[in-house]
């Protein structure tokens, strides 16, 4: 938890970036100087009595300068008072938080594959993975192409479910047959998304016998593991269950029971 602050952040933007979905902006040079691919904030929507308690977790979608970036889905209580922020209002924040992709591991390409707002963790993570010069191939499944949100990704592979854009069916779908008649070298899979499409690479991954690191949504109150809200079952002999929060997000597939 080093470098982890709570403080009070001055909200630079906020807009409608896709249907529904929101690109909130906010300051921070704590934050920006500690935060790692794959870690979350965690965000009080509301001051007290305005709405929900419980803070809400949100992916770090980017970091410039010292502006730190969020993309969300506006479709609850939280979400919805959250996508109302306006410049020089303030945001409650906590973090960074989490554990972050492990990028510095021996591979060549690395391939991210993101489904809905699971694109949420990636652009922090292009931006990373193109200072280490790592080729890069993303994969990205939506609903329709209303939806689709591609700012800083590289070489992008688009599939939707209703096929308004690139390939239709689901982004595994559209993952398997690249792997198939690609020659990768040695490659990486990260990706986050709806649970059974994590579930879906999974068994890809293994199959194919290609490394896979998944970024885990859960339902979390605190952030910071104190109060067990957020479990994901483990392999292996040790602790049956790890926490989201404070274990993850970010965990390899072969650790973890979805």
């Amino acid at each position: 938890m080093s470098g982890m602050v709570q403080q009070l952040c001055k909200v630079q933007s906020c807009d409608e970036v896709a249907a529904k979905t929101f690109l909130l902006r906010f300051t921070s040079s704590e934050i920006s100087a500690s935060a790692q691919p794959g870690q979350f904030v965690n965000v009080l929507a509301a001051e007290t009595g305005e709405g929900p308690l419980l803070r809400r977790p949100f992916s770090i979608a980017r970091v410039d300068d010292n502006i730190v970036e969020l993309l969300f889905h506006a479709i609850g209580t939280g979400t919805i008072l959250l996508s109302r922020k306006r410049p020089g209002e303030t945001i409650d924040v906590l973090g960074p938080l989490g554990q972050s992709f492990h990028v510095d591991a021996d591979y060549g390409t690395a391939l991210i594959v993101a489904g809905g707002i699971g694109v949420a963790p990636f652009p922090f993570l292009t931006a990373d993975l193109l200072k280490r010069g790592k080729r890069i191939e993303t994969f990205v499944g939506y609903r329709n192409a209303g939806q689709i949100l591609t700012s800083y990704l590289q070489n992008i592979h688009i599939a939707t479910d209703d096929s308004s854009k690139g390939f239709h069916g689901n982004v595994v779908q559209l993952f398997e047959p690249f792997l198939d008649r690609t020659d990768l070298g040695k490659a990486k899979i990260f990706a986050c998304g709806p649970t059974v499409m994590l579930k879906a690479l999974t068994e890809l991954a293994k199959r194919k016998n290609i490394c896979c690191e998944v970024s885990l949504e859960g339902h979390m109150a605190c952030g910071v593991g104190l109060c067990q809200g957020c479990p994901v079952e483990r392999t292996g002999d040790g602790a049956k269950y790890a926490l989201v929060c404070k274990d993850g997000p970010i965990f390899l597939t072969t650790d973890i029971i979805l």
